[in-house]
This record gives C-alpha cells, sequence and structure tokens, in this order.
C-alpha cells in the first residue's frame, strides 16, 4: 500500500489520521493518542503530511521535518469550504486532505522556534496592553459613579488617580475610603503594566535594530519601528505572489460579491492578521493627519485621495504593497518627494 499523503487532524491529545494513496482514495483513517501519534509518524517514511495552521501545528510541522517528512500547514479558512457535513475529527482531517489535493492551494510558511519566540514578545506586550486598556477604563468608569472626570487619553490616568486619593470622606467631591483603596489596587496594576509594556517596547526595538529589513521598513512614512518589527516578524511576504496579495491577505482590499457579469465591491475584507491591518491603518492616520502640500509624507497620490475622503484604508494598502516590495527585493524606500505641483490651483 503506497501512501500518498497524510493529513492529520490534530488537537491537545486526540490526533485523527486521513491518508490517502495515488488515486486519492482513503487507506488509513483512525484516531490516536498523542504517544501513539509520536510512534507512528516516526515509523513511516519520508512522506508528505498536511495539517491544520492552528494552535502546535508548527511544533508538529518541525517534529514532522526533523524525520525526513514534508509538511504543509493550510489556513483553516481554506479548510472548511471541504468539510462535507457535520464537524467531526474524521470529517476535519479529510477536508485538510482534500484542501491539499487543489494544485492552486496556499500554505503557511512553518515558523521556526526562534520565530515563533519573536512573535510571542509582540504578542504577549498587546495582550498586555488589552489589560492595561481594561484597567483604565474601569478606573475611569468607577470615577464617573462619584462625579470625577477627565479629558481622554492614557495620559491623564495618573492625574485622575491623584484627584481620587485626594478626595475628601464626606461632603461635596466626597469619594469613601474604601473605593479610594479599590482605586489605589486598580492604579498599582496600570502602573504595574506600564513598567511591563516599556520593558517589552525597549527588548522590540532592539530586535528593530537588530534587523535591516525592520529597519528599512521604517523609513517609510506611517510605519515606525513597533509595525516594522511586528511585518519582519510576522508577515513572511515571499510566499505572495505580489504587493496586492499581500494586501489582500492583510484583508485591505474590497470584498467583492460580483455575478452575472455585473462588479460589486464593498468594504474592505479585513481577512487575514488583524493586529497588522490595525498597525498598517493606524500609520495611515497619522500620516493623513500631518498631510498637507508641501509635507514630506504628502504625495500629490495622497492628496488627491484625501479629496474623496477614502484615504485611511487606501493609504494602508499602499504601503503594505511598498512594504511587500521592500521585503522582496531588499531595496531601500524611495521617497516620491513633496506635492507642490499638486496644490497648486489651476491658472
Amino acid at each position: 500500500m503506497e501512501i500518498k499523503r497524510i493529513a492529520v487532524d490534530t488537537s491537545k491529545s486526540v490526533f485523527t489520521i486521513h491518508a490517502v494513496d495515488v488515486m486519492e482514495r482513503a487507506v488509513v483513517r483512525r484516531d490516536l493518542g498523542r504517544a501513539a501519534f509520536e510512534a507512528y509518524i516516526a515509523r513511516q517514511p519520508p512522506t508528505l503530511f498536511v495539517l491544520e495552521a492552528c494552535g502546535g501545528s508548527h511544533h508538529w510541522a518541525r517534529r514532522l521535518q526533523a524525520l525526513g517528512h514534508q509538511v504543509r500547514l493550510i489556513a483553516p479558512q481554506y479548510v472548511k469550504p471541504f468539510v462535507k457535513r457535520g464537524k467531526t475529527d474524521r470529517a476535519d482531517a479529510a477536508a485538510i486532505s482534500d484542501a491539499s489535493s487543489r494544485p492552486d492551494m496556499r500554505y503557511v510558511a512553518v515558523k521556526t522556534a526562534e520565530q515563533q519566540a519573536a512573535v510571542m514578545v509582540i504578542s504577549t506586550r498587546e495582550l498586555l496592553v488589552r489589560q492595561r486598556t481594561q484597567l483604565v477604563n474601569a478606573v475611569r468608569g468607577h470615577a464617573t459613579e462619584f462625579g470625577v472626570v477627565v479629558a481622554k487619553g492614557i495620559s491623564r490616568v495618573e492625574g485622575l488617580l491623584a484627584k481620587l486619593a485626594a478626595a475628601p470622606d464626606e461632603g461635596e467631591g466626597a469619594v469613601p475610603a474604601q473605593a479610594r483603596q479599590m482605586f489605589q489596587v486598580l492604579g498599582e496594576q496600570i502602573r504595574v503594566l506600564d513598567e511591563q509594556i516599556a520593558a517589552l517596547e525597549a527588548r522590540m526595538l532592539e530586535m528593530h535594530k537588530a534587523s535591516p529589513v525592520s529597519r528599512r521598513l521604517a523609513k517609510v512614512p506611517g510605519i515606525g519601528p513597533i509595525v516594522a518589527i511586528t511585518l519582519t516578524v510576522i508577515v513572511d511576504a515571499t510566499q505572495f505572489e505580489s504587493g496586492r496579495h499581500m494586501a489582500a491577505w492583510l484583508g485591505l482590499t474590497p470584498r467583492e460579491h460580483s455575478s452575472g457579469g455585473k462588479q460589486r465591491m464593498g468594504g474592505i475584507s479585513r481577512a487575514g492578521n488583524e493586529r497588522v491591518r490595525q498597525l498598517l491603518v493606524v500609520g495611515a492616520m497619522a500620516v493623513i493627519r500631518h498631510a498637507k502640500p508641501g509635507s514630506k509624507s504628502a504625495s500629490a497620490w495622497l492628496l488627491k485621495l484625501l479629496e474623496r475622503k477614502l484615504a485611511a484604508c487606501a493609504l494602508a494598502n499602499k504601503m503594505a504593497r511598498i512594504a511587500w516590495a521592500m521585503m522582496t527585493r531588499g531595496e531601500a524606500y524611495r521617497h516620491p518627494g513633496p506635492a507642490l505641483a499638486a496644490a497648486q490651483p489651476a491658472v
């Protein structure tokens, strides 16, 4: 029995095998425990293994490669359309196998342990930032219940906490002692998170300085060190055929719903990595905020786009395409120059 391909639906303790022969007929369908799966892959001759790109998939891909196997990872959204009916482990494994049989299927690059460690630095910082935001919102919300409000912004929180700590127990503007104690607890947690986030940002800055690609990307208007190192670590630009493919993968291209020869374009698809897309859009908005005729970041294309009020996502799309070109070709950023002529009124 010659096995052509083995698809594996992975989980923490149960691994479902779906092997097919050269005629694409299922020849092995079985469930294995973790130890049994380790023994199974060790005794197989070099074979093509296909897994869904999910939690633990990169670890197993590296284990399989170390044993001499060929490995392909498929994004979950490309597997789902091949699930025939219902959702079971065996149906999922069969869907992974069917998806990998398509000649135009796209695969996820296997990450090394070092690459995953770098991604973990970025994701840990994002988690801490979200936790800090929750705490800040809690402080502001509770303070409002006692009639104490301040302007928006993370920089205002320290002043708000000081104002709450100095509030009297009774009378006008009173904040009970028990409430002040709780505000102190929340404030201490915010300060701890501030220190941890600052330490992680310092580490990301070191990663940025050590990466030639990240340093080149930081020259693009709207892409700073944080965005540059995030792009460098998370995005493998070589897997995309063009900058448009990379922008589409990030969800920065219009969602299309065309039929009967009629083209219907909607808003951006928002597919792909949400964090990278968010960073690019925020960077684009920073460029737009300072865009004016004669400025370094304002090209004629951007100024014309601002007139149509479609700038943020369109500029983020263009930034993604520029990043793809720089990452794949090793080129430095070439600034188009200020758009002086575009700002001149017609005579």
